[in-house]
């Protein structure tokens, strides 16, 4: 039997759940999820954190209007809790320095000593210096995405799990999504399904979007006993060659890969963390022991760096929340009250020209 609905959400990612909190209190949702689990996939391996000064012009539009639901405006608790970022300086680094500061607010320049005195093991003879933004938080993924899925739910959407996608059709203004579970009907269809975003569209005769999903590894350090991290911020090196976040009394290091894979389950590269880790041990004055576990994720861009929020200008109903790259879990709030205001005719908070740079016109 088909069951019939408003909207269509596929993907039970934070971008599909958190456009289901926003949509659910105006519409009949069904989200539907291929996986078992909600965010299987990239929401569930991001070690994410809010950093105001991230990524491009819109990104950081972005970034800044989601601030307050991440404080508490959405799920009535924040989602943050405090870290602080601190970018290393090489001689050399000096374009990725410009790109950085170019439009940042809230950001410290440090010089070799007062780098080393927020984080004591970084190999002062290598550096000329350092940024650091205080205000960068770390984000409590499944807090947010468990919240999201309750207000959800609260308001009547259906978050179906273990429905893979197999085909989508139209007709007339009506999208049929068949899945393993059942077929389900709406009028609009969102694509929020983060690498297999281009997979969907395909399914239903859509143009693509050229979206490329990239590997992104990480393995959990244990450290020598009696190192006291208390205070350490998210660091690493400015040309985001690698970076490393303090866990307890273990280090969270990535190699900040980002190499070009089809959509699938990731897992990491042992060649690819075994030089990330190198470069960290070269920076940072450290004995590298056996990492307890590894693990990567996928993170999604399409070709200008810049998530896709907007209906498709030739296929009606079909509408694309996907592109975010290595920036979703921490655009989710703004993200989705877009996707929201542009699927219910509302005007959006956003300034018109960040909402057209998220647009898919732009891509075609």
């Amino acid at each position: 039997m088909t069951k019939t609905t408003d909207i269509i959400i596929i993907g039970g990612g934070i971008a599909g759940i958190s456009a289901a909190a926003r949509l659910a209190p105006e519409a009949r949702v069904i989200v539907l999820e291929g996986e078992p689990h909600l965010a299987y996939h990239s929401t569930g391996r991001s070690a994410a954190t809010y950093i105001l000064n991230y990524g491009n012009t819109p990104i950081r539009a972005l970034n800044a209007a989601s601030k307050a639901p991440l404080e508490g405006a959405l799920l009535g608790q924040s989602v943050l809790s405090p870290r602080g970022m601190l970018l290393l300086i090489k001689e050399g680094d000096e374009d990725h320095l410009t790109d950085f500061l170019q439009g940042s607010d809230g950001i410290e320049n440090l010089t070799t000593p007062e780098v080393q005195k927020i984080v004591p093991l970084v190999r002062g003879d290598l550096i000329v210096g350092g940024v650091y933004e205080p205000d960068a938080q770390d984000i409590d993924v499944d807090l947010l995405l468990q919240g999201c899925a309750r207000l959800a739910r609260d308001d009547g959407a259906q978050i179906v799990m273990s429905a893979p996608v197999t085909a989508i059709t139209q007709q007339a203004s009506t999208w049929t999504v068949r899945t393993l579970e059942g077929d389900y009907e709406a009028p609009v269809v969102i694509n929020a399904a983060g690498a297999w975003a281009d997979v969907i569209a395909g399914l239903a005769g859509v143009d693509t979007i050229g979206l490329q999903p990239k590997r992104r590894s990480a393995v959990m350090m244990p450290v020598p006993e009696g190192l006291d991290m208390t205070g350490w911020p998210l660091f690493g090196d400015i040309a985001e060659d690698w970076y490393a976040k303090p866990d307890g009394n273990r280090l969270l290091i990535s190699p900040a890969d980002a190499d070009p894979v089809p959509p699938q389950d990731a897992w990491p590269d042992d060649m690819v963390l075994a030089e990330g880790l190198d470069r960290f041990s070269t920076m940072v004055d450290i004995p590298l022991v056996r990492p307890t576990h590894s693990w990567a994720g996928l993170r999604s861009f399409v070709p200008d760096g810049t998530p896709v929020c907007g209906f498709d200008p030739e296929a009606e109903g079909f509408f694309w929340l996907a592109g975010q790259g290595g920036y979703g879990v921490q655009t989710s709030p703004a993200l989705s009250r877009l996707a929201a205001d542009l699927v219910l005719g509302q005007a959006s908070e956003l300034q018109a020209d960040v909402v057209a740079a998220l647009g898919v016109e732009r891509l075609r």
